[in-house]
Parts: C-alpha cells; sequence; structure tokens
C-alpha cells in the first residue's frame, strides 16, 4: 500500500514536471490586446469582414490590416470600443452594397458550349471562361447567393444576381467569390476613384466619354420617365449637366452602335432634355454623399476643372473650399462662350447644385496676392489643389504685370526669358534651378537664368538621346520630376525619376522653370513626419514643410510619370467635359494622399488603344430616323434665344428609346416588334 502511494506520488512528479516543461516550450504567447479586441466583437464569426472568424479579424485589427470598424455583424458602438483598445480615432464609415455589373443574364445570351458539371460559377470559369460568348459576362449560377452569409442576393428572373440592399452588410464575400467580378462593393468614394478596367461591363458610348459616364442607363431613364433618377446618374461622373448638354462636342456619339443601322443616339441632347427638367422644376437633384470625414481640402480655382474636383472631393465627405481670383466662378465658360449657346442663367444654375453639395467658395481670392499655399495648410488644410488654368489664365489672373507664381518656387520659361521687360515682372533666381523642357532650349535662355542669380542649371528632358547645343553637364535625358518639396515660400528640393527605370532621386533645388507655358496641376500636402531609425521616437515634424505632386494621370497615359508628362495638358482643356474628367481625376488623387492609398492605376485600365471585346455590326434591329434638334433663327437669337432650343417631351423619349442598351458586346434586338435581349458575338 506505502509502496503504491509512493508510486503514484512518483508519477505525479514526473507528469507534473513534464506538463511544466511542455507548457514552455509549447507555449504561445496572445497578445493581451488581440484579446481585448475579440472581447469587444460580437463573437458572430461570420466571415463578413475578410477573416476567418473574430480572433482572425482580431489579430487584423491589431496588427494594422483590419479598421476598427470591420466588423459588419456589429454597431457603431463596438467600433468606437475596439477604436479605444486601439487609441485611435474613428471616422464615419460609409456604407459599402454589392452591386451587379452585368447587362443581360445567361438565358439571354449565345452560347459557345453546354455545361452539365459542378453547379459552381468558379468551376465554369476555370472552362474557358465560362459558357457565354461575352468574356467577362455574368455566369448566372448563383455561387454569390448561395455564399452571401447574409442571404441579401438572390438570382433575378433575368438569371443576374439581385441585391437586398438592407439586408446587405458590404461584407464583400460575393465579390471574392464571384470568378468574373460581375459583383462588386460599390460606395460614392468607390465610384468617384473608380477608373474602368477590362474586367467590367462598359458600353462603347461609356468608354468615349472623358468623363465615363454611365450613358445607357441614363438614357433608360430618360426613355422610362425618370428625369431625376437620369440627372443623378448624370451627376455621378458630371456635375455640370445643363452646361454639357449645350457645348459639348459628343466624343460619345460617334461611338454609337446605333450607326451601324442608321444614326447615331442624340446622347448630348438627351443629357440636356434631362437637366432642363430638373431646371425647370427649380430644385438640383444631387447624387449620393459620403459621410462627412472631418478633413479639409482647399481648391484654388473656380474654372471646371476646380469647381468639378470641389464638387467630387465633397461628395466623398471632405469639407471643401474653392478659391477663385475672379469675382465669378466659372473660368472659361464665363467669359469665352457665346451666350447664344450658353447663357449665364444655365452656368449658374450648375455652379449652384455644385454649391449645394457642400462646397464654400471665396471669389476675388488671388493666389500670391491674397492667399498662398502655404497659409492655407497653416489654416488646417490638409490638401490645397492647384487648378490655376494654362498660360491664357495667367494673363487674366495677373494681366501679365505681376510676379504672382502660384506654386513656390516655380515660374514660367517666358516670364525668365522677359523678366524685367514693359509688361513683364522682375524674376530673382538662387541656386540650384531646373528647367522642364526639351532639347532644343537655346542656349541664351540658360544664360538668362545665370543673369537672373542662378548658380548651377539642370534641363530635364523626357527623350532618350539628346542633341542639345548644351554642355552635357546642364542635360538629363529620359528623367521627369516626381516630388516638390518645400518650406514656407520656399522651394527646397525635386524628386527626379529616371523615365526608364522608374529609380528616384532627391536633389535641392531652389526654382523649377515650365517651358511648356503652365504651372502643371500639383496638390500639396503638410510633409509627413520621418521616423528616426528603428525603435527611437519620430521626429518632431517641421514647421510649414510641404510636399507637392500632380494627380494621377488620365488612363491613357497612366504609364507615364512625371511632372509635364506625354498627355498633360499643356493650356486650357480642349473640352469643358475633360475638365470635368480631370477634376474628378484630382479629388481621387487628394482622397488617396489623405489616406496614404496607392496613386498606380491598375494595368488592365481601359484606355483609348485597349483591345476589348466588342462587335462592329448590329443584327434584327430597324431603321428609326434621330430626331432633330430645333434651332431658333436670327430673329430668335436676337431676342435671347439659344441657338438650341431643346427636345419636347415627345422628342426626348423617341429618341431615347432608338438606344440598344448596349453593354459589352450586348445589345437590343428588335424582331417582329417584339423586344428581344440578347447577345451577340463579336
Amino acid at each position: 500500500m506505502v509502496t503504491a502511494i509512493w508510486v503514484m506520488g512518483a508519477l505525479g512528479v514526473v507528469v507534473g514536471v513534464g506538463l511544466a516543461i511542455a507548457s514552455k516550450v509549447f507555449y504561445v504567447y496572445v497578445d493581451p490586446k488581440i484579446l481585448e479586441v475579440e472581447g469587444a466583437l460580437p463573437g458572430a464569426n461570420c466571415g463578413g469582414c475578410g477573416f476567418a472568424g473574430c480572433s482572425a479579424n482580431a489579430e487584423a485589427i491589431v496588427a494594422g490590416k483590419s479598421p476598427a470598424n470591420s466588423c459588419v455583424a456589429a454597431g457603431e458602438e463596438v467600433a468606437q470600443a475596439i477604436a479605444v483598445i486601439m487609441g485611435m480615432s474613428l471616422e464615419a464609415k460609409e456604407p459599402d452594397i454589392a452591386l451587379p455589373g452585368c447587362t443581360y443574364g445567361v438565358a439571354d445570351a449565345d452560347t459557345k458550349f453546354v455545361y452539365d458539371g459542378l453547379n459552381d460559377c468558379r468551376a465554369v470559369a476555370l472552362l474557358n471562361g465560362g459558357m457565354k460568348v461575352c468574356t467577362i459576362g455574368c455566369l448566372g449560377l448563383g455561387t454569390c447567393a448561395r455564399m452571401c452569409p447574409f442571404g441579401a442576393i438572390v438570382m433575378g428572373p433575368k438569371g443576374l444576381p439581385v441585391v437586398d440592399e438592407k439586408r446587405c452588410t458590404g461584407c464583400g464575400t460575393c465579390e471574392r467569390v464571384c470568378p468574373k467580378h460581375i459583383i462588386t462593393l460599390s460606395s460614392v468614394t468607390r465610384r468617384i476613384l473608380k477608373e474602368y478596367t477590362t474586367e467590367e461591363c462598359t458600353t462603347p458610348c461609356q468608354r468615349a466619354c472623358p468623363a465615363g459616364i454611365n450613358i445607357s442607363a441614363y438614357i433608360g431613364a430618360v426613355a422610362e420617365g425618370d428625369y431625376n433618377r437620369a440627372v443623378q446618374i448624370i451627376k455621378e461622373r458630371n456635375p455640370f449637366p445643363t452646361v454639357i448638354g449645350r457645348i459639348c462636342p459628343r466624343p460619345c456619339e460617334s461611338e454609337c452602335r446605333r450607326q451601324y443601322v442608321d444614326e447615331p443616339l442624340a446622347i448630348n441632347f438627351l443629357k440636356r432634355y434631362a437637366a432642363d427638367q430638373e431646371m425647370a422644376h427649380g430644385k438640383h437633384v444631387q447624387p449620393f454623399k459620403a459621410p462627412e470625414t472631418g478633413r479639409r481640402v482647399a481648391v484654388v480655382g473656380g474654372g471646371v476643372e476646380g469647381l468639378s474636383a470641389a464638387f467630387f472631393t465633397a461628395r466623398i465627405g471632405h469639407s471643401v473650399t474653392v478659391f477663385e481670383a475672379q469675382e465669378k466662378m466659372g473660368g472659361l465658360l464665363r467669359s469665352a462662350i457665346a451666350r447664344y449657346r450658353l447663357p449665364m442663367d444655365i452656368l449658374d444654375w450648375d455652379i449652384e447644385g455644385i454649391k449645394e453639395m457642400g462646397v464654400q467658395s471665396e471669389t476675388g481670392k488671388l493666389l500670391g496676392r491674397d492667399i498662398s499655399v502655404v497659409d492655407l495648410l497653416g489654416q488646417g488644410y490638409q490638401a490645397v489643389l492647384l487648378a490655376v488654368g494654362g498660360w491664357d489664365s495667367r494673363l487674366a489672373r495677373t494681366n501679365g504685370k505681376e510676379d504672382l507664381c502660384p506654386a513656390p518656387g516655380c515660374h514660367l520659361l517666358i516670364d525668365i526669358a522677359r523678366a524685367g521687360s514693359p509688361g513683364y515682372p522682375a524674376v530673382k533666381l538662387d541656386g540650384h534651378v531646373i528647367i522642364i523642357g526639351n532639347a532644343n532650349l537655346p542656349p541664351q535662355l540658360m544664360q538668362r537664368c545665370q543673369e537672373l542669380g542662378a548658380e548651377k542649371i539642370t534641363l530635364l528632358v523626357r527623350e532618350a538621346a539628346v542633341d542639345a547645343p548644351l554642355s552635357p553637364a546642364q542635360v538629363r535625358a529620359n528623367t521627369g520630376i516626381g516630388r516638390l518639396y518645400g518650406q514656407g515660400d520656399e522651394l527646397n528640393a525635386a524628386e527626379l525619376i529616371d523615365l526608364a527605370s522608374g529609380a528616384t532621386e532627391k536633389v535641392a533645388a531652389r526654382h523649377v522653370i515650365f517651358a511648356a507655358g503652365r504651372v502643371p496641376e500639383l496638390i500639396f500636402i503638410p510633409a509627413p513626419v520621418e521616423s528616426t531609425q528603428e525603435g527611437a521616437p519620430d521626429a518632431a515634424p517641421v514647421p510649414g514643410a510641404w510636399e507637392a505632386l500632380p494627380p494621377y494621370k488620365q488612363p491613357a497615359f497612366h504609364h507615364e510619370g512625371g511632372l509635364m508628362a506625354k498627355g498633360d495638358v499643356l493650356t486650357d482643356f480642349s473640352a469643358a467635359i475633360k475638365a470635368i474628367a480631370a477634376g474628378r481625376r484630382a479629388a481621387a488623387s487628394v482622397h488617396r494622399l489623405l489616406y496614404n492609398l496607392p496613386m498606380d492605376l491598375p494595368d488592365n485600365v481601359v484606355a483609348p488603344e485597349t483591345v476589348i471585346q466588342n462587335v462592329h455590326g448590329v443584327e434584327l434591329v430597324p431603321m428609326r430616323p434621330r430626331q432633330l434638334m430645333p434651332l431658333s433663327d436670327e430673329r430668335m437669337i436676337a431676342q435671347g434665344h439659344e441657338l438650341e432650343r431643346g427636345f419636347s417631351a415627345t422628342a426626348a423619349k423617341t429618341e431615347a428609346e432608338r438606344c440598344l442598351r448596349c453593354g459589352l458586346i450586348c445589345y437590343r434586338r428588335e424582331q417582329e416588334g417584339a423586344m428581344q435581349k440578347v447577345a451577340v458575338s463579336g
């Protein structure tokens, strides 16, 4: 008995020692903060956050890979509690919602083969993309509906997913399981930041529109008599619908598939009709707006680009103020277009709509005289966008008599060449001067820079091979400028980009001179605080220090880099619709900078040269004449009438019904009077 007790005791000691050793060997440390965050989460383990359960999401939150408000099953209180645990502030979260992006269902599409295998879109997609002729179309098997953890998606009668907005939490499960990216998350901010890619169902007219308006959608709304919805769709990408409906050069109509039957659709006249209905009712129809972020943005320049940038920035949720040198905003729209083409009450109406979105304005404020970039940053604006226009805009602002450079340390070459002569202000240079120009720059201009005080001069040219009448030490080929750095009203350095390799180099510089006749659009932000060595405290911020860089390039030139790159505008825009597109890109760039998001566009972004599935003819579509725009005669114009009088309600509906409601390669056929939605192969 005693022996047995000793044996059991010894065995207990051995087991205890073994367990103690094992606990040391296999011990896994769990960060108490992770446990605290996990305790605040509801424990639903629904996967809506994109992670495998609440434990995984808690780890991601602590690691900075998931935001404090990432749990879709919890409310604002939980997000706020997690933010307190993490010691961070919490901005209002804009709700995401799943958005189907296909025009026609499988039942209406031509088929390549019949698939009777696994009833899952991901399996079908492995077989040469699926059973539709359209390479990106919805496969219609409902994998997104089955995988939705909240039952927010069902397959509709057209064989396309239908989203219940009340149930959808924006968790993104459907987006992750859809192999064709037909259903994606959408929000105001996502739509403004969005550039179209080859994975999306875009129409020929939509791709041709510089602003990327969803043309078929608003024309469909006009056909249904829903003018408010039509205007809302237009303003998703164009805050000047009433103006553009009168002056747009209409590149969309050149790509309209209706031309394969008779004549292109009167796309722009229908835009004007919808916008005129809004104006006739005296109340602005506004697109959706994201929650307020509390961030402040200043836009310098109240022309089309500046007002458009302000409109989209406000829609994203930031507080924005436009500063304009003239007493009225509008830029060239107010001064360069005949009144019988664009009456001023039309322009004022659209500008009022932009202000209603929450845009503040201060007119009679000239940059360099009344305000400066540094002043605005010092007043708490977290970004300052320059949209001051080209050489012609400079003359309008300063009459050519004041040295009021819009960007610190930046000059136009013509002001350097004629500095001090009658009608031109004096200019003083010092230190390192960088000229952005070309290899044919006369040596006399370099000498002029030296006469004005330049100690070192570098000419940057984008060409790889240079045959210039300058010394090799003065020329850097295949080089551009990516960023500018300064403090207060002075420029201190520039980031040079090797255009072949993409390598960057920061060099000291006091002045940058632009030979092209304009200072480019620039976004100024306070210089980020640089960290010291690992483990050491952060360096103190430098008062008044700033960085400046351009918005990202338009899709046609998205591989270009640096200031004044190929595709950049050299003077004011050739069409207002292009300025609107640039304004949206500028707003998207500001937002990306404020949140430290990447500025690069995806490689599959849609550009004019992109190869996209398309059709070059249509079948079974009877001819219908295009509605003609009624015009005013000379007597009516003399009495103040517009040249183009606008469509009637009957003409607008008749013209809208000519639309083929195209998708990527699909369109509406008409056969024996019955509307049949089908797709045709390219």
